[in-house]
């Protein structure tokens, strides 16, 4: 652990006693205790919001023990680096005319996601639906967006930021560039306080912007829902759910299971096979699935058949079993009932040159032939991923409100 003592006045009317400890590839800073006026900066613009000397738990959250993914990689959460990425995440400074922040697009109401089609940025609509954040880190899949054009979250994060459409510092049709961006939150007191607190110096830079973001996006997680308390009394997921109606454990069975064809495509036994794309108990999206046979990229237009990855299953509906605002990558779909009877079956478009296999038994489209009462009892089973303390928590609430 490499340590030194900082006695150089870092930014105005600002002393401070401290050690550094390095943590993947940037240093983290520590600090004594913090005197009343110390970040007076940081006070005036949030407040309670944000209280430095008493940080809320992002680094130790506890999770189920069955819960065994992890896309963190090189960059652990940290409560004081995750505290940055809450601010900045909120910050509409991020965008070139400061009215669009990440959480425009990514609502805490709808487990950080949109209910519109395509979100609107500063120049516009977007190009996809928002995707829900929550347990973005519960994952063996570390590529993000639809398309997984990002390799990891830490590039994600400024890929909006650096589009012209969305937080317009593109660097092109006219935009600033995101050094421009980093120029403009240099000269924000309560960043130079912020990032003093976080690193030891007032400096912004690319680098702890995307591990802030990423931190923060990584600390949203929901382990509160009847799933997890059913999870938690029983071995396995293919045990019946003592707390689960008997219409729940059958949804969760038929989710699990893998469905019998005949040689036409046909459901003739078993399930429906969610679980080979969405595996509990994460119920993330497989690495290696492709097109899920919608090939448009906005609802009602063009073709487009990159969209190969998903957001976690867990909170697709809210804890009054609401879907959470609108459904699949192109925002076509509003309720559990479109989505199911979309994979009830699959029909092989022209021009869909990606379609994931496991929909197309036999080389065919799959025809799951689902029943009413199979559709309601998925549905049932789906609504008890959902918890509620992550619609409300302050840790992840807007600090500047």
């Amino acid at each position: 652990m490499m340590k030194k003592i900082l006695t150089s006045l870092i930014v105005p009317s600002i002393f401070l006693a401290a050690v550094f400890y390095s943590c993947s590839g940037d240093d983290v800073y520590e600090e004594a205790p913090l005197s009343k006026d110390e970040y007076p900066n940081i006070t005036a613009a949030f407040g309670t919001n944000i209280n430095l000397s008493s940080l809320e738990n992002y680094a130790n959250q506890v999770k189920p023990a069955y819960i065994t993914k992890d896309n963190t990689a090189g960059n652990p959460i940290t409560d004081k680096g995750a505290t940055l990425g809450r601010i900045l995440f909120y910050d509409k400074n991020l965008s070139k005319d400061n009215t669009i922040s990440c959480s425009s697009c990514h609502k805490q109401e709808l487990a950080f996601g949109d209910n519109a089609v395509a979100s609107i940025g500063v120049n516009g609509t977007t190009g996809r639906h928002s995707m829900r954040l929550v347990n973005a880190r519960f994952s063996n899949e570390t590529k993000f967006f639809w398309d997984e054009r990002a390799s990891t979250l830490e590039a994600q994060t400024v890929f909006p930021i650096q589009d012209h459409v969305e937080m317009g510092f593109s660097g092109t049709n006219g935009d600033g560039s995101l050094s421009d961006l980093i120029a403009k939150l240099q000269n924000i007191k309560y960043y130079q306080e912020m990032f003093t607190f976080v690193y030891g110096d007032a400096v912004v830079t690319q680098t702890r912007i995307q591990n802030a973001l990423a931190q923060f996006i990584r600390s949203i997680q929901s382990f509160d829902s009847k799933y997890d308390a059913g999870r938690a009394l029983s071995a396995n997921d293919q045990q019946p759910f003592a707390n689960f109606t008997a219409q729940e454990n059958q949804g969760k069975n038929l989710f699990l299971a893998p469905p019998v064809f005949d040689g036409s495509g046909n459901r003739t036994g078993g399930g429906l096979g969610c679980a080979a794309c969405h595996a509990a108990p994460e119920f993330d999206i497989n690495p290696t699935s492709r097109n899920n046979g919608i090939i448009g990229k906005i609802s009602g237009t063009g073709i487009d058949i990159t969209n190969t990855r998903a957001p976690s299953l867990r909170n697709v509906t809210n804890s009054n079993g609401l879907e959470n605002g609108r459904l699949m990558h192109t925002g076509g779909f509003t309720t559990l009932q479109q989505v199911i009877g979309h994979y009830a079956t699959i029909s092989i478009a022209a021009g869909n040159t990606n379609l994931d296999p496991r929909l197309t038994p036999n080389g065919v489209g799959q025809k799951l032939n689902v029943t009413a009462q199979e559709t309601d009892a998925v549905i049932a089973f789906l609504k008890t991923l959902s918890g509620s303390d992550v619609y409300t928590n302050k840790k992840w609430s807007n600090p500047f409100k």
